[in-house]
């Protein structure tokens, strides 16, 4: 029902997790555990989903925070302001949002995916977290780079005092891509030589893609945890836009910061 990561040992102060496909009461192409409200499933089953999300958390997050997201590079930062904001403007906010960053405990920052890359920071000197969704338009546009430098921002964080986890995402051999998308990633400066492979078409590594921006910033390579699990090849127990369609389950990526 729920991956949890090898961070959560080396720094107990935040929890890190991605849901499977498992454990819920969804049906059809979001069958089952699908905890995200955006995508066309029944509002009732995702409740639900949710609530046996919340129940598997180690403490009861003050909030489940879930952006709109589309593909782009916009940071929502969680503070109180937002957080005693009535819930139709929540939801006005959280719309067009793929990165969402705090500095406040108990709350669960989560990201939505089915083969895009969910990416997890935590600033253990600052004590901040993000979350960050990032397809392949989000990582040729460096939304890594946008988050972390909103985290420097509001936070003061810096590289080396960040930790990163990589969860599931579709990989090298599955994600195959056309020459435009290649094109886009080279235009933008990519290494080619180390997260492209061409096949009888191109391949993209995502994975490998995000990591750089995580080293770009300073993060030590150490502290960069890739889960190294494809959703395209392992979709029964992830969901994969590319397998089903963009009409099915998402897995949520979160983290949050305990309360002391």
């Amino acid at each position: 029902m729920m991956l949890e990561y090898g961070l959560n040992r080396s720094c107990p102060g935040i929890f890190c997790f991605s849901t499977t496909r498992h454990g819920g009461v969804s049906t059809g192409n979001y069958a089952s555990l699908n905890c995200t409200p955006y995508t066309g499933d029944d509002p009732d089953s995702v409740r639900r989903n949710q609530e046996r999300l919340l129940n598997l958390l180690p403490q009861r997050p003050q909030a489940l925070i879930i952006p709109w997201q589309t593909h782009g590079t916009r940071v929502l930062a969680i503070d109180s302001g937002f957080l005693s904001a009535g819930e139709e403007q929540r939801h006005a906010l959280l719309q067009g949002v793929d990165a969402l960053v705090t500095g406040l405990p108990g709350i669960c920052l989560c990201i939505s995916t089915a083969d895009c890359i969910p990416v997890l920071l935590y600033d253990k000197k600052h004590q901040a977290i993000a979350a960050v969704h990032a397809g392949w338009r989000g990582t040729v546009n460096f939304i890594i780079g946008h988050a972390l430098e909103r985290m420097r921002i509001l936070y003061g964080t810096d590289g080396a005092d960040t930790f990163a986890v990589i969860g599931p995402g579709i990989s090298l051999d599955a994600f195959e891509v056309g020459d435009e998308v290649y094109e886009a990633f080279r235009l933008a400066g990519f290494p080619m030589e180390r997260i492209a492979r061409k096949q009888e078409k191109w391949h993209l590594d995502l994975w490998e893609a995000n990591r750089l921006q995580l080293l770009d910033f300073g993060v030590p390579s150490a502290a960069i945890e890739t889960a190294g699990i494809c959703t395209y090849t392992q979709c029964e127990d992830f969901f994969s836009a590319r397998r089903l369609g963009i009409k099915s389950g998402r897995m949520l990526t979160g983290v949050i910061m305990n309360p002391k």
